[in-house]
């Protein structure tokens, strides 16, 4: 019997707070774009990865500011 699990958004595993404060953010972020869509399904990796892309590269950018 083969059981499809649910679909999630890649598992980051984290152990530092940061790590979880970033995960938050690019979870918030992705969701974001899924409404900006008009919560259109389908799109959860692409909206994970550009989501990771954007948050990653805020954080540099302050950073090296």
């Amino acid at each position: 019997m083969s059981v499809n699990p649910p679909k999630k958004f890649p598992a980051t595993v984290t152990s530092e707070p940061q790590d979880l404060e970033l995960e938050d953010q690019i979870r918030h972020r992705a969701y974001e774009l899924y409404e900006e869509r008009g919560k259109e399904n389908g799109h959860e990796l692409e909206d994970w990865y550009r989501a990771k892309e954007q948050v990653t590269i805020k954080k540099f950018r302050t950073a090296t500011a």
